[in-house]
């Protein structure tokens, strides 16, 4: 099986919890005061219907989806509008691997590990676009 089949197998799993979402932005803004002010303000509701699709974009990108979409959120998190700096999609992934490793049990080390290179590629667009 690949990376990207295993990591959107995985992402099945953990979206049948009611709760993943919800726990990964417990996670993620804990993570850092920087991350936390980010989020000042937001509708978190929304906001975890934007991270669903943005994990899915992320997979279908590792899996051949051509960087539009990726693109088009480069753009939105770039430094002239939201400006999210690059180091905070560390804090991000580490709060999703951790977020994972809670709600889908049947991802190991070697999971995580193939969660972290796919997410990584899709990534890497992303701080592009800073």
């Amino acid at each position: 099986m690949t990376d990207e089949d295993l990591v959107f197998q995985s992402y099945g799993r953990c979206c049948r919890s009611s709760s993943f979402f919800e726990d990964f932005y417990a996670s993620f803004l804990t993570s850092s005061p920087e991350v936390a002010a980010k989020f000042a303000g937001t509708d978190m509701t929304a906001q975890k219907h934007l991270l669903r699709a943005g994990i899915l974009n992320l997979v279908l990108y590792a899996r051949g989806l051509p960087p539009t979409k990726l693109k088009a959120l480069a753009e939105s998190h770039s430094r002239e509008k939201l400006d999210i700096q690059p180091h905070l999609y560390d804090y991000w992934l580490d709060a999703l691997l951790l977020t994972i490793r809670k709600h889908d049990g049947e991802t190991d080390q070697a999971g995580l590990e193939a969660w972290r290179r796919v997410l990584g590629k899709g990534i890497e667009v992303i701080k592009a676009g800073y």
